[in-house]
């Protein structure tokens, strides 16, 4: 299934078409209204990515193939959820690594690439599924 997406300055990507597919995960928490715009992922793990939503890409060293697009996009929108605490980071977030993995081998990655790609990511992004703290409202006085 294509994406169809743009390319921009702050973040690499957008979407410039609503994109939804299925998965096994299914969310333990609700999504916060101005995240719930752009993603939602239903009771039965149906992932869907509105318009306009953004993202950067693949990233670590690595180059941005036509068969890493769609599977950095999910597993952006998928690590997202587990910052928002719609998905629980210590359970999703291995399986989320493994989506990405099949995504890329569904779109011509070839398996060495995408055994690479799975094996940095357990690796190197686990801090990037962990919830955000809370932020508090900063108010400056002079």
């Amino acid at each position: 299934m294509k994406i169809c997406y743009r390319e921009l300055h702050r973040y690499k990507y957008q979407v410039i078409e609503p994109y939804t597919i299925q998965t096994d995960l299914k969310p333990v928490g609700e999504i916060r209204e101005e995240v719930a715009k752009y993603l939602s992922l239903s009771p039965d793990g149906l992932l869907s990515i509105g318009e306009h939503y953004a993202w950067d890409g693949p990233s670590g060293p690595t180059i941005d193939t036509k068969n890493f697009m769609r599977g950095s996009l999910v597993h952006d929108a998928l690590y997202q959820l587990m910052r928002e605490k719609v998905l629980d980071h210590k359970k999703h977030r291995k399986r989320a690594d493994e989506i990405l993995r099949e995504i890329c081998r569904e779109d011509g990655m070839c398996s060495v690439r995408a055994w690479y790609v799975y094996q940095a990511l357990r690796i190197f992004a686990g801090k990037c599924a962990h919830p955000r703290e809370e932020e508090s409202e900063r108010i400056y006085a002079p």
